[in-house]
């Protein structure tokens, strides 16, 4: 697999000036104090002050950074050198402390050590992932005895999906399990900015809720609660409509667009 996560570390280095200058990320309203991370994590991940944290698959960190305004102690990886350059920068520029390790996940117990009190990621980290039982053994690895593991992300019933263009309808085009292989996507634009092209292509995986569920359970976690959600992050299909807290959301809010869960290792 080294070969695609290669190419998607490529990729996400094509990204991340797009990201930076996007209204989506909205690096300037960060600057001036604004978080970046949304109800659903801040209500179940609860009271962070004065405990290590991990983000794993941080991108350039906002989200990092804004564990850290709450007090966390906060360490954020990510495999794309550009991306961490800038974490970096956005660390120093804004005077909020945190340390950021450039790894892909799997390299990670060579490029880091210690454990932590939480090990946290979210929205859009799952797809990137070709082997989620190893993805588990790595976290497991750097939580600290009782401590806490805690994700947000895209529902994979989305993965089914082709959106079909100026209609509601969405037509079921793609399988719910996972496969060795990848599938190819792209090039194509971002969803931070649809307008910014992109040169290289994505290389990603599916993986059912149960293949999550599973991977972690044999990792050792022990797992408190998994909620779903009808919200998504980010505008997945051009029939949704954003709410006034910023979610988007398909009429009828008929299926689940985002789960959570939260483990700890006993």
């Amino acid at each position: 697999m080294d070969k695609y996560i290669g190419m998607n570390r490529e990729l996400w280095n094509e990204l991340t000036p797009i990201h930076a200058r996007s209204d989506y990320y909205d690096v300037e309203g960060f600057k001036s104090g604004k978080s970046t991370l949304r109800a659903i994590e801040l209500e179940e991940l609860g009271e962070v002050s004065g405990k290590s944290l991990l983000h794993l698959q941080c991108h350039f960190g906002l989200d990092t950074l804004s564990w850290a305004r709450l007090g966390a102690k906060v360490t954020g990886v990510d495999f794309s050198d550009s991306a961490i350059a800038l974490a970096c920068h956005l660390s120093k520029e804004t005077g909020i402390e945190a340390s950021f390790v450039q790894s892909d996940i799997y390299d990670l117990p060579q490029n880091l050590s210690g454990q932590f009190d939480i090990v946290f990621t979210s929205y859009g980290v799952l797809c990137w992932l070709p082997d989620l039982g190893r993805w588990a053994e790595i976290i497991a690895i750097f939580m600290k005895s009782g401590g806490t593991f805690y994700m947000v992300a895209d529902h994979p019933l989305n993965n089914i999906f082709e959106s079909v263009k100026d209609s509601s309808e969405l037509k079921i085009a793609y399988s719910y399990f996972h496969t060795l292989e990848p599938t190819k996507w792209g090039p194509g634009s971002s969803y931070a900015d649809p307008n910014a092209k992109v040169s290289h292509p994505s290389y990603e995986w599916t993986h059912s809720l149960s293949d999550v569920l599973n991977s972690l359970i044999s990792a050792g976690l022990r797992i408190e609660f998994v909620h779903e959600f009808p919200v998504c992050a980010f505008q997945r299909f051009p029939a949704m409509e954003q709410d006034k807290d910023g979610w988007w959301r398909l009429k009828g809010d008929n299926i689940p667009l985002t789960f959570s869960l939260r483990a700890t290792k006993d």
